[in-house]
């Protein structure tokens, strides 16, 4: 499921463009995909995301609310959902955007982690944010999502 956190696009100001990105990336990689359901910033966060998880997705990718503006809670809503944090995944995607040029990159609170079978990973709201958190879950989605639910690691993993 892809989750588009903002209050703008929520209340029509403008067209969400960071979800139906994050859509396109998922199924590109082969996943069945729902959404974007768009929510506003706040306590809606948290509800979307419970959702979810009771209904069963493999994962949950939000895009919006991960910035330094007192209105952005989405990691916030989402460490009240989490199990578990998987902070290497939430740094790689920071790191990635550092490497590609964005400095600003590194101002994402995004967070990962496992709620119950449910992997959850914020994205920032930005297009290129968007583009570079799909790079990163190309190449380590499956495996995530395989663990989560069991699986081994592959031989020769550590």
């Amino acid at each position: 499921m892809v989750v588009t956190v903002s209050s703008r696009a929520a209340s029509g100001v403008y067209d969400d463009r960071g979800g139906p990105l994050v859509v396109d990336g998922l199924r590109e990689l082969g996943a069945s995909v729902d959404g974007p359901v768009v929510v506003p910033d706040g306590d809606g966060v948290e509800t979307v995301l419970r959702d979810a998880v009771a209904e069963g997705y493999d994962a949950v990718v939000t895009t919006g609310g991960t910035g330094l503006n007192p209105t952005d809670v989405t990691p916030e809503m989402t460490r009240r959902v989490l199990d578990a944090e998987v902070p290497g995944l939430a740094e790689a995607i920071r790191a990635h955007g550092i490497a590609q040029g964005v400095p600003t990159a590194a101002l994402s609170r995004g967070v990962a982690g496992r709620a119950g079978r449910t992997l959850v990973v914020n994205l920032p709201g930005s297009t290129g944010g968007v583009r570079d958190g799909l790079v990163v879950l190309s190449t380590v989605l499956t495996h995530a999502v395989e663990q989560i639910h069991g699986g081994d690691h592959p031989r020769g993993a550590t």
